[in-house]
C-alpha cells in the first residue's frame, strides 16, 4: 500500500487496463468457471479459450517477491498470496523473504528468474527502481504479474493487479457527503498518509473531487501522517487542538487510524464521524460495535494478492478467465474501493487484516 508509484499510473492509461467493479471479497471469483462454445449436438469449430478453474491442471511454479511486511496491510498481502497458492494442488509457490531494499529485492527476483519459475508475481518495494528486473524476467520468457506498485514501463509486466487510490478518496468523500448533505456549514478534516507518495496525493485528490458535489461542506484542515500508529496519534492530536469543532474525519489508513482513535479518546471528542482506509479487522470490529466515532472504512483490498496468484496460474497454464469473452487474461485489474459500514461489515469481515 505504501507505494512510491501509484496504481493510478495504470488507471490513467486506458488502453492497458480494464476496470472491474467487483467487491474485494470476490476479487478472485472471476477466475472460477469454464465456458465453451462447442455444441454437444454438433461438431462446430472449437474457438473457445480454455478457462482457469479449481480443477488440478498443468503443474506450475509461481515465484512471489514482495517488500518487507512491516505494516498490517503488507503482511495481509503476503498471507493472501500464500493461502491462495495452497488452495491449488498444481501450484508450487517460491516465496522470497521480502525486502524494502531495492537492490536486495532485485537480487531475490533474479534468483527466481535463474530458477526458471513459470511466472512471477512481484510487489516491488519501488516500482520505478525495479522496472528493469521486470523487463529482464519478461525477456527471459517469464510472464510477470505486477502487484499494486506499478512498474514504469508496461513492457515490464504482462498483467497489473492493484487497488484504486483515487477511488478510495472519492468513495470516502461521497460517503461523508451523503452523511452531512443536510447540515449547513459542515466542516471536515483529513488525516492523510505520507505526503510525498503519489498514492497519498491520489487519495486526497479523489476526496476533494467528491466534496465538490457538496457545497455545504468545507475541508478546514489537513494533516499528513506516516502510516504508523505513532504518527497517527501525534498528527491527530495536532488536528484536534487546531480544530475545536468539525463534523467528519477522513483518515487514509487504518493502521495510523489506531493512533488517531487514541488521540480522539484522550481528547474526549465525539462530535464527528470518522472514515478509515484499507479495511483492517480492528476497524471492522469498531464499526460493528458502533460505539466510537469510526463509522466506515474504505477498502484497499489485500485480496489483490490472491487474485494475482489466480492470474499467474492462469497465465502459466495458458488459460483465460471465466465469465469473459476474451481468450486472454486482462492487461490490468483494478479493484473497487467499497465502503464498509455497520450495514455490510459482516460481508467484508473475512477480508479484514490484523
Amino acid at each position: 500500500m505504501k507505494s512510491l508509484n501509484s496504481a493510478a499510473q495504470a488507471v490513467s492509461t486506458s488502453r492497458r487496463r480494464l476496470l472491474f467493479g467487483a467487491a474485494a471479497a470476490s476479487a478472485g471469483a472471476m477466475l472460477v468457471g469454464c465456458t465453451s462454445n462447442e455444441s454437444n449436438d454438433s461438431k462446430s469449430e472449437d474457438t473457445a479459450a480454455q478457462v482457469a478453474d479449481d480443477k488440478p491442471g498443468k503443474k506450475v511454479t509461481i515465484g512471489y517477491a514482495g517488500p518487507q511486511a512491516d505494516h498490517g496491510w503488507l503482511n495481509a498481502v503476503n498471507e493472501q498470496a500464500k493461502g491462495r497458492a495452497e488452495k491449488y494442488e498444481d501450484v508450487t509457490l517460491e516465496m522470497t523473504e521480502g525486502s524494502n531494499d531495492n537492490a536486495q529485492q532485485i537480487g531475490q527476483i533474479e534468483t527466481l528468474i535463474n530458477k526458471k519459475v513459470d511466472v512471477l508475481v512481484i510487489l516491488p518495494s519501488d516500482g520505478k527502481a525495479l522496472t528493469q528486473v521486470g523487463l529482464r524476467a519478461m525477456r527471459a520468457g517469464i510472464p510477470v504479474v505486477n502487484l499494486d506498485r506499478v512498474f514504469d514501463n508496461p513492457q515490464a509486466y504482462r498483467c497489473y493487479v492493484g487497488g484504486d487510490n483515487y477511488g478510495m478518496g472519492l468513495n470516502a468523500g461521497r460517503y461523508i457527503g451523503e452523511q452531512l448533505k443536510k447540515k449547513k456549514n459542515a466542516k471536515v478534516v483529513e488525516l492523510a498518509g505520507v505526503d510525498n507518495l503519489e498514492l497519498t496525493q491520489d487519495r486526497t485528490r479523489g476526496f476533494d473531487d467528491a466534496l465538490k458535489n457538496y457545497p455545504n461542506i468545507e475541508k478546514v484542515a489537513r494533516q499528513a501522517a506516516e502510516f504508523t500508529v505513532e504518527s497517527g496519534q501525534s498528527k491527530m492530536a495536532q488536528l484536534l487542538r487546531a480544530q475545536p469543532q468539525f463534523d467528519a474525519l477522513w483518515n487514509h489508513d487504518d493502521d495510523q487510524g489506531v493512533g488517531a482513535e487514541r488521540a480522539i479518546e484522550q481528547a474526549g471528542r465525539d462530535e464527528f464521524l470518522m472514515v478509515g482506509g484499507a479495511g483492517s479487522k480492528h476497524a471492522m470490529d469498531a464499526i460493528k460495535a458502533g460505539k466510537g466515532v469510526l463509522k466506515a472504512t474504505v477498502l484497499y483490498p489485500p485480496t489483490m494478492a490472491a487474485s494475482a496468484i489466480d492470474l499467474a496460474r492462469a497465465l502459466a497454464q495458458g488459460k483465460g478467465i471465466g465469465g469473459l469473452a476474451e481468450f486472454e487474461i486482462p492487461a490490468s485489474l483494478t479493484l473497487y474501493s467499497a465502503v464498509v459500514t455497520k450495514d455490510n461489515v459482516d460481508e467484508y469481515m473475512p477480508t479484514g487484516f490484523n
